[in-house]
């Protein structure tokens, strides 16, 4: 089992979003992460795994209903 992988849940712990839950989507190479943010799940980011507080937790990445519960986002209400 690999520490750092797609669906593994995460904590920021330096820049505009500290504090809040990330999801990594991929890993392209060394030392670096692209993840997704509660503050800003618009757009994929690229982050250093310095800045990252790794939780025992993993997700299905395709699923965007465990996504949204990972990073705390209330799914919209049905019409």
């Amino acid at each position: 089992m690999a520490l750092i992988e797609a669906g593994r849940v995460c904590i920021k712990k330096y820049g505009r979003d500290a504090g809040s839950r990330a999801v990594i989507t991929s890993v392209p190479g060394k030392g670096f992460v692209n993840i997704v943010t509660a503050e800003r799940r618009k757009k994929e980011r690229r982050c250093n795994t310095k800045h990252l507080e790794l939780l025992g937790e993993t997700i299905d990445i395709k699923d965007k209903e465990q996504v949204n519960r990972a990073l705390g986002v209330l799914a919209k209400p049905p019409r």
